[in-house]
């Protein structure tokens, strides 16, 4: 028998994945408060411009339109080169054209300049995605889609509204705009130096760790090392799957474009409750501007605890099997929006409402970027998500 030598210490795993997981958090936050402020700001934008309804539908779609339009580029891309470079260049890109929105004289170049911030954030989505598939094992990836990626889309509107309102009505609508861009360009630079394109190309990232990320990932759906879930397997289907090994296969999974149209109907009624419900709280309920940033903000708090929660019971209660919550989210998001649409018009009633139903929304919201990480391998899934995204942003162009 050996006896341990005094004074040598035992290697222990580093936790650097979760490092990456806050770094992805913060960045995704400041890239969607940079795409949500405008909806908050249109109230403001009304006293410098002729602004109707329509316009300002096309002010929140030419964003979407430009930001499905970089998708799947960015995948190709990222399936070929990595995540690091193009990623760090979107999150700088996203902040510059933030900044510039404060410099705007019209309607028209606030439009094309939305327009071209989707082009430059459309790279994000897929990058922070793709870096959760390639540095979490198999039984964390939705927990950790919910909390860093999805629960960032949560968090970011309920700060936003109030930080928005607050600095425009002190300041003026522009300076949001102007202190929007700062944090973005300070997390590009953090992106560049902390963020590998895998865990294997860190410093930061142990021996231990990675040994445990890889013997943890099972390659996909087609790792027969799941518990059996009795009638939920039955009623889902779950079965085998040979891996979507190839970029053209992706076009061709049935799998991947359901998953695509199915996020498409999603964002939809996610995004009218971005965009739409903190202008017709003003205009039409009459709300102040300070009560309109506490109501709208109610559906995000829901959604980011909703998200945080779906991707933990995908994870660990549905033990990686990603339909259980997509169609428990779909479901219920039909019965809360009926229950929205015929909710009495009490300030408590409505933001209670409101937070009920953004959590509903987003139980599942963590399953549909999760689930094509179970149908692809590492290099295929940035394609994959970029075709999810696209199909999802065209929804938040086309229901405006």
């Amino acid at each position: 028998m050996t006896n341990p030598v005094v004074g040598t210490s035992v290697p222990r795993a580093t936790r650097f994945r979760w490092v990456v997981l806050a770094i992805i958090f913060i960045t995704y936050t400041i890239n969607f408060a940079d795409r949500s402020n405008v909806g908050v700001l249109i109230p403001f934008l009304k006293n410098d411009f002729p602004i109707s309804n329509f316009e300002a539908g096309a002010i929140m779609s030419f964003f979407f339109l430009g930001y499905a339009v970089s998708q799947i580029p960015a995948g190709l891309f990222y399936s070929r080169y990595g995540v690091r470079g193009l990623a760090t260049l979107s999150i700088f890109g996203f902040s510059f054209i933030t900044f510039l929105l404060g410099t705007v004289n019209s309607i028209v170049s606030m439009k094309w300049l939305r327009f071209v911030l989707g082009i430059a954030e459309g790279p994000t989505p897929v990058g922070m995605t793709s870096t959760i598939n390639n540095w979490f094992p198999s039984q964390e990836k939705a927990t950790a889609t919910g909390l860093g990626y999805i629960g960032a889309t949560m968090f970011a509107p309920i700060i936003v509204p109030m930080i928005s309102v607050w600095i425009a009505v002190n300041f003026g609508w522009r300076y949001v705009f102007y202190s929007f861009a700062i944090p973005g360009i300070v997390m590009a630079i953090v992106w560049y130096i902390y963020v590998r394109n895998r865990p294997e190309e860190s410093p930061n990232c142990s021996p231990e760790e990675l040994q445990y990320i890889r013997e943890k990932s099972d390659g996909g759906i087609s790792n027969t090392d799941y518990k059996d879930l009795g009638w939920i397997d039955r009623f889902i289907r779950f079965k085998e799957v040979k891996l979507v090994d190839s970029n053209a296969k992706i076009f061709k999974s049935w799998n991947v474009v359901g998953d695509t149209c199915a996020y498409f109907f999603m964002v939809c009624v996610l995004q009218g409750l971005l965009t739409w419900i903190p202008s017709y709280l003003v205009t039409a309920k009459g709300y102040s501007f300070l009560k309109m940033g506490f109501v709208a903000s109610a559906p995000w708090i829901g959604g980011f605890i909703g998200s945080v929660a779906g991707g933990w019971l995908s994870d660990k209660v549905f033990d990686k099997r990603r339909k259980p919550t997509m169609l428990i989210t779909a479901l219920a998001t039909c019965i809360m929006m009926i229950i929205l649409i015929n909710v009495p018009e009490n300030v408590s009633l409505v933001a209670l409402t409101l937070f009920a139903v953004g959590f509903m929304i987003n139980v599942g919201w963590p399953a549909f970027t999760a689930y094509p990480m179970g149908l692809t391998t590492k290099d295929t899934y940035p394609t994959a998500i970029a075709l999810v995204n696209s199909g999802g942003n065209l929804g938040g162009f086309f229901h405006q």
